[in-house]
């Protein structure tokens, strides 16, 4: 944080990129959990059932993406096993 130094070197410039593009891939999907599956929405008082909620929204991500690939792979077999 704060001013960059003057001198830095191409090594050090190509790991802050890396470091700002990983720390992207996290913010997005940080993101994505607000609009889209209630991350933005939690209200517990108590902090186990914030955690628990939290979890929960996470796994439910975790599983969206997972039925969203099984279903890509069936529609690509169905579709390659029609045509030919």
């Amino acid at each position: 944080m704060g001013r960059t130094p003057k001198n830095i070197t191409p090594e050090k410039k190509k790991q802050n990129r890396l470091d700002e593009s990983y720390r992207n891939v996290i913010e997005g999907k940080f993101g994505q959990g607000k609009r889209r599956f209630g991350l933005n929405k939690i209200m517990s008082k108590l902090s186990n059932t914030a955690e628990s909620s939290i979890a929960i929204a996470f796994l439910v991500m975790n599983l969206n993406t997972i039925v969203k690939k099984i279903f890509h792979l069936t529609f690509y077999l169905f579709l390659k096993n029609r045509l030919f």
